[in-house]
């Protein structure tokens, strides 16, 4: 039986992250449907949706309505007050259920089809940043003490996979014909395909849900390094502690959440900084992919499935060196000198989308390069960072308003970059390019200046061992 335990011991926590990836591959690729092929919007007359790149600026901004106006924060407080079984399984579902309104109005076309596409993209949008939150905190748990920066960079990676999927296969879907008006199916291609993932997705995700509950209610000894109490073990200490004092033990109320820690994370300058910087820096890159193909085509006088294959070196690249950054962060530590590196390199690939000479492919490929290195280092070791800020009891609450300050960002600059777009079609397609490019520029010139401001912190509070190695010294 010792055997077994100890078998159980290595495989299990990875089973569990297989599982969570899944969810996360179909709420990334269903996010960037549309990033490689937006050329379709670059005329209200050129498509059957009547969308041009200002009302698809809408649509992508709807992700992140619910997550502003409070859904995160609450998702956050039902995932540490419930645990990510029941609220994680009620947020993943109602991932899919938008991404299925999404695909009806792309079908269904008519004067409706972006009110009936934003209102997929809200629930679509609250359902992804919970259930990303629900496996950050899962992912934390079971690999607590161990290779925790590695597995998070592995569920980001394999995530990100569906970013990359995304982009190579709408082009493929969707084949770019000057004059084509796009009709209906078309538009919904990318999608359709997209909803046979959600379907996988769900299935895995309830796979993990039965793994994690079988850990929790296992004696301690099987599943100990998962990070899991059993119910039994949680059960028992209670009732020995009630029994000899008739009061509930300090450290149950210490462990116990309670609302007013909200305002003790919201309280928390640290919180403040790496949110900050997660603003910036996300912004930076996600807001740019949603108009990549606007901006990549006429800059760099590429077809749009070269320009496909282009930005998915950004997540292609993931899959090697967020583990692999992520390795490192827990061995070596230094995570704020990587968050530095990262910016510093996102800053580089904007200044070259923006002011490469035209028409030289050559620059696009070498700033998605300088891209996709900076897109593994900064979250490598940004995540991680948040563990260490806060107490475990708040960890779910404190992801989930570190994706509502993000949201909050994301929201503003894909409208404006959407804005700013439609606004330069006057000028020439690469004189806009060049505009929304700018202000990318100067996102990440905000986020290295705040990456130096978290090492400072990092430096000044040795305690909070921000640049420490992840994994524990047992």
């Amino acid at each position: 039986m010792g055997g077994s335990g100890n078998k159980l011991r290595g495989w299990l926590p990875w089973a569990a992250l297989a599982c969570l990836v899944v969810p996360m591959f179909a709420s990334y690729y269903f996010d960037d449907i549309f990033s490689s092929i937006s050329f379709i919007f670059d005329s209200a007359e050129g498509n059957a949706l009547g969308w041009d790149q200002a009302k698809y600026g809408v649509y992508t901004s709807a992700y992140s309505v619910l997550c502003i106006f409070g859904g995160l924060v609450l998702g956050g407080i039902l995932l540490d007050k419930w645990g990510v079984r029941i609220a994680g399984s009620f947020f993943v579902v109602m991932m899919a259920a938008g991404a299925a309104l999404v695909l009806f109005a792309l079908l269904t076309g008519g004067n409706h089809s972006l009110d009936l596409a934003y209102a997929g993209g809200m629930f679509f949008g609250l359902g992804s940043e919970i259930a990303g939150t629900a496996v950050n905190r899962s992912i934390a748990k079971w690999f607590k003490g161990g290779p925790l920066a590695l597995a998070m960079g592995l569920q980001l990676a394999i995530a990100r996979l569906g970013t990359a999927f995304a982009m190579v296969l709408a082009p493929k879907l969707v084949a770019q014909q000057t004059g084509h008006v796009y009709n209906l199916v078309e538009c919904a291609r990318p999608a359709l395909a997209g909803m046979g993932l959600m379907a996988f997705g769900l299935i895995l995700w309830a796979v993990f849900v039965a793994i994690d509950r079988k850990a929790a209610e296992a004696p301690s000894g099987a599943f100990a390094r998962t990070g899991l109490r059993s119910n039994a073990e949680e059960g028992a200490s209670a009732a020995d502690g009630s029994a000899r004092t008739g009061l509930r033990s300090n450290a149950e109320d210490k462990d116990k959440f309670v609302l007013k820690d909200v305002l003790g994370v919201l309280g928390n300058k640290n919180f403040w900084l790496l949110g900050l910087l997660c603003v910036l820096f996300y912004s930076a890159i996600i807001a740019f992919k949603k108009f990549a193909g606007a901006i990549l085509v006429p800059r760099f006088d590429i077809p749009a499935q070269t320009a496909g294959w282009m930005i998915s070196m950004l997540p292609f690249s993931t899959v090697i060196f967020a583990p692999l950054f992520g390795l490192m962060v827990d061995r070596f530590g230094n995570g704020t000198r990587w968050m530095i590196a990262g910016s510093v390199l996102a800053l580089a690939a904007h200044l070259l989308l923006a002011f490469a000479p035209q028409g030289v492919p050559a620059f696009g490929y070498l700033a998605m390069v300088l891209l996709g290195f900076g897109y593994s280092l900064v979250p490598a070791a940004l995540w991680p960072s948040a563990t260490k800020i806060v107490p475990e009891k708040v960890l779910g609450t404190t992801f989930a308003l570190l994706f509502w300050v993000q949201n909050l960002g994301l929201f503003s600059f894909k409208v404006l970059a959407g804005k700013i777009l439609a606004a330069g079609a006057g000028a020439g397609e690469s004189a806009a390019a060049v505009s929304v490019e700018q202000m990318f520029v100067g996102l990440c010139v905000a986020a290295v200046l705040l990456a130096f401001i978290f090492a400072r912190t990092s430096r000044l509070h040795p305690e909070l061992r921000l640049d420490a190695p992840s994994r524990s010294s047992e």
